[in-house]
């Protein structure tokens, strides 16, 4: 009975992070940058989030507010990335950095409690008679495919495709005309948007802010966005990748659920998290190795055959 409520919590927590990866997934995979400021908008989200609620601003108008910051945090990236033409790893630290300071100034303190305060998935529960694991599990699944049928709207757009195409390409955008500084720019700030949402909706639903609960987000992001690409592969349609990112979302949380109620110290879980970010790149890359051995080998065979 432990184990199946630890795996009804871990597909709640999977979904909302989901929304997490879906927002590194834009500048990791779409904009091919690494963006490690994340890990403070995360929390940034979370920060702004709890102080509005306690402040008696509606639960939902407060992960608005939410989202918004992240748009900020990821300007200030981008700008520093674009305007200032420092490398994009190192605008994302700097940015990181200081979102420290920023979350502590916001809240006043390291963590701020909720357990008294409205939140949407309180809310919920008087209406609906469910456990708060199902709660978090809708919330977070109407949540998620909003964000997926927004981001799949949006990259559709012909602002999209030349953001999805500054990616793949820039110097050719450059070539077309294209502002590829602008492109990138709003490509940061959606998708630190996307992560301070996912830090509120977190936020709400463990009645608690914290100023470290952003530490090891893009890990988590880059290991979600990972094993949903093992399991439906690289070449699946658009749609099903975005979904296949919520999805590694919940596998990557079922797999820390499962060790855990084998008794792991929770000490360890970094270092399980590399470990299985590590795994998930290395076999698409031993699978690939196979495939063309044995397509090496049917060539050669076919080729001998036709000798003899």
């Amino acid at each position: 009975m432990s184990l199946l409520l630890s795996l009804q919590g871990a597909i709640g927590q999977g979904i909302l992070w989901g929304i997490m990866a879906l927002g590194i997934y834009l500048t990791f995979r779409i904009l091919d940058i690494a963006d490690l400021s994340v890990d403070g908008s995360f929390a940034t989200g979370g920060a702004i989030c709890a102080i509005a609620i306690t402040h008696g601003i509606n639960p939902i108008f407060a992960i608005i507010l939410a989202t918004l910051s992240g748009f900020m945090a990821g300007f200030i990236t981008g700008f520093l990335h674009t305007k200032c033409k420092m490398p994009a790893i190192l605008a994302g630290i700097l940015t990181q950095l200081s979102l420290y300071s920023i979350n502590l100034r916001i809240m006043g303190k390291s963590n701020i409690p909720l357990l008294q305060s409205p939140t949407m998935f309180k809310q919920l529960a008087q209406i609906l008679p469910l456990t708060a694991n199902w709660i978090t599990i809708i919330i977070g699944l109407l949540c998620s495919l909003l964000v997926i049928i927004g981001i799949y709207w949006f990259l559709g757009t012909e602002f999209g495709s030349c953001l999805r195409a500054t990616g793949n390409n820039e110097n050719m955008m450059k070539a077309n005309g294209v502002n590829t500084d602008t492109t990138k720019l709003f490509g940061l700030m959606l998708s630190n948007g996307l992560v301070a949402m996912s830090g509120a909706l977190v936020t709400q639903q463990q009645s608690v802010a914290d100023v470290k609960m952003g530490t090891g987000a893009i890990v988590i992001g880059l290991a979600s966005i990972v094993i949903g690409e093992v399991i439906f592969g690289k070449k699946a349609g658009f749609k099903t990748r975005l979904v296949s990112i919520v999805v590694g979302s919940i596998i990557y949380r079922i797999i820390i659920a499962v060790v855990l109620q084998m008794g792991l110290n929770t000490d360890d879980l970094k270092l399980l998290t590399a470990l299985i970010v590590a795994i998930a790149l290395t076999v698409p890359v031993m699978i690939d190795k196979r495939n063309q051995v044995s397509m090496y080998k049917k060539l050669t065979g076919k080729d001998l055959d036709q000798n003899a």
